[in-house]
This record gives C-alpha cells, sequence and structure tokens, in this order.
C-alpha cells in the first residue's frame, strides 16, 4: 500500500473581486503614540563606607548635575545656535566634543566659584589678544576666563588659550585641551588665530606665575615679550586682564624644582591641602573676581626693536598690576 494521503486543507470561499472593499468599515487614523520620555537613570547611592569624603563627593555630584540639567543645558544650545558649527579647524577643536567640558567649567564658574565678572563690554569685536595673570597651580583661571565669555557676554565668544609646549606631550590630556579648543603657545598658531579674527588668552608669565607660592600672591613675575610682537605684527588690540581668587584655591608653600627637573615639569607644587586626603585634590571654594580693562592699542608696525618692544612689555603689566590692585581692594575676603 502507497503512504496515506493528507487531507486537502481547508479554504474560505473567495470573495468576488467586484465585492473587494465593501462594506468594510476604516478605523479612524489616530496620531501616533508620542514617544516614550527616556529618563536618566537615578544615579547608585554612594556607598556608606565612604564617610565623609563620600558625603562631600555625592552633595558635589549631585549639584554639578542639577546646574548640567537646568541653567547650562539651556545656554549651551544657545551658544551652538548663536556660534554654529564654524569652519574647519587646524588645530582639532571640536564644539560639539567641548559642550561637555563646557557644561561641567561652567557648573564650576556659576556654582563652585561664583565669579564675578566686571568689564566685558571693554572686550572688542574682532580679533584681540586677553592678557591675564597667571596663578593657581592648576590653569582653573583660563577655563573661568573663557567661559565668562561663553555665559556672560553678548553675544557668547570663544576664546583659544595658550598652552606651554610641554602640554602638547601629555597623552590623552593633549588631545582634551585640543578639542576644547586649546592651543600651543608658538607665535605661527597664533597669526592663524588672529587672521580668522578670534579671541587668544596670553599668560606671559607662564608656568613662573601659575606656581608661585602664596607668599608671593597677586605679585606679578616676570612677562615674556612674545605677546607684544604678536599685537604689533598683527594689529589686534590687547585686553587687560586680572583673575582674583585663584591664588588661594591650592594655596603652595613650596615648590620642588629638583623634582620638576626629573620629571620634565614646569613645577611640582606642594599645598597643605595633602593633609585632608582625598579631599585635599578639590580646589578650596574661593570666590573669583575677573576684571577686563580698556584694550591696550599698540602704535607700530612689528619691526620695533626690543627696547621698544620691552616699554610695551611694561605698560601692559603697570595696567595689569593697577587692575589686580583695585579688584583686591573691592574684595571682602577670599570666599566672597
Amino acid at each position: 500500500m502507497g503512504a496515506p494521503r493528507r487531507a486537502a486543507p481547508s479554504r474560505k470561499p473567495r470573495t468576488p473581486r467586484s465585492r473587494l472593499g465593501q462594506n468594510v468599515a476604516l478605523a479612524p487614523l489616530d496620531p501616533p503614540p508620542p514617544a516614550p520620555v527616556v529618563r536618566a537613570a537615578p544615579s547608585p547611592p554612594f556607598p556608606r563606607r565612604g564617610g565623609a569624603v563620600g558625603r562631600v563627593a555625592l552633595e558635589l555630584a549631585q549639584r554639578l548635575r542639577a546646574a548640567i540639567d537646568s541653567e547650562f543645558g539651556r545656554q549651551y544650545e544657545r551658544i551652538l545656535t548663536e556660534l554654529g558649527p564654524g569652519d574647519f579647524d587646524p588645530f582639532g577643536f571640536d564644539l560639539g566634543y567641548a559642550r561637555y567640558a563646557v557644561h561641567f567649567a561652567a557648573a564650576l564658574y556659576r556654582r563652585w566659584f561664583r565669579c564675578k565678572v566686571r568689564g566685558l563690554e571693554n572686550i572688542p569685536p574682532g580679533r584681540a589678544l586677553l592678557v591675564s595673570n597667571h596663578s593657581g597651580q592648576i590653569p582653573i583661571d583660563g577655563m573661568m576666563i573663557a567661559t565668562a565669555l561663553i555665559l556672560d557676554h553678548e553675544p557668547p565668544r570663544l576664546v583659544r588659550s595658550m598652552i606651554e609646549k610641554w602640554a602638547a606631550t601629555l597623552p590623552v590630556v593633549s588631545t582634551f585641551f585640543a578639542r576644547c579648543g586649546q592651543v600651543v603657545g608658538i607665535p605661527e598658531n597664533c597669526r592663524i588665530l588672529l587672521e580668522r579674527e578670534e579671541l587668544i588668552l596670553v599668560f606671559p608669565e607662564g608656568a613662573r606665575g601659575i606656581s608661585k607660592t602664596i607668599d608671593r600672591a597677586y605679585q606679578l613675575e616676570e612677562f615674556g615679550s612674545g605677546f607684544v610682537r604678536l599685537a604689533l605684527e598683527n594689529r589686534a588690540p590687547i585686553v587687560p586682564v586680572a583673575v582674583v581668587g585663584a591664588e588661594e584655591q591650592y594655596p603652595s608653600v613650596l615648590n620642588l624644582r629638583a623634582l620638576a627637573d626629573v620629571i620634565g615639569a614646569p613645577a611640582v607644587p606642594v599645598s597643605p591641602l595633602v593633609l585632608l586626603g582625598p579631599l585635599g585634590l578639590l580646589p578650596l571654594p574661593t570666590r573669583y573676581h575677573i576684571a577686563f580693562g580698556r584694550p591696550i592699542v599698540l602704535g607700530g608696525e612689528g619691526d620695533e626693536d626690543d627696547e621698544q618692544v620691552a616699554e610695551h612689555v611694561r605698560v601692559v603689566r603697570a595696567a595689569i598690576q593697577d587692575l589686580l590692585r583695585r579688584t583686591l581692594d573691592e574684595r571682602k575676603s577670599i570666599f566672597g
């Protein structure tokens, strides 16, 4: 016997082609459901065994997050609208990448250092050199100056900070600096930026200024002269800037210069804050006071001799020292 045949599957009677679409009630077209709201997962609780350090770190993280999620998130969107994506940057600056650094800097600017700024109206449109005193062991002062120009200047402006050559040799850190708009401070880089009508932030004291001990607070070190030649050659005005508050954020009592020479760093400052353990990594919440002076327009063609350049340097240095003196006189305390 052969294999049993399968029963033929039952078929539904076919609807005549002429009746297709008749007596069919079409459902009304409703708008699509709203997209689900994606909420960030709550931050995990800090381990209880963290003690005081854990509580302080958690409080700081919560404050920074609240600042980023409210005021500064909206402000950065405005900055993107005002500035646009811009042209290709030969130094690697990326406005989208820098968003996160700006958010963090803005939280420090408003909440931690509570910056007070005056003289923003003195910054001219187009190219200019912002020339400032330098202090604080790490370059938070430069970050706060740049943040002031983004958050409080109308319209928002980007500032390109000049960094030491040795910083470009640091792995990871050098890439981060470049993505955030900082540039190695050599003359050719500065000329390119000034031709693009950008603002350049210069610290003529260099590492000598940022690493000085607390007993020399707000006493300017000797200035380099390169910024004056750049201003003359590129017809760029100089805006003197004074920063008060950074000297006390990481007070240094000693500089291990021998160790700095061994490891190739410009300085190795020692602060009493190390006695606080992990808490000593946080800068003290001093209040920053940032003052922008009136622009200084140097007359010349860029071929001045060394004595003429030195005289221009003395004029700018005296203007910054005067700004520092007046700002210190107005300050009530290092925290107010």
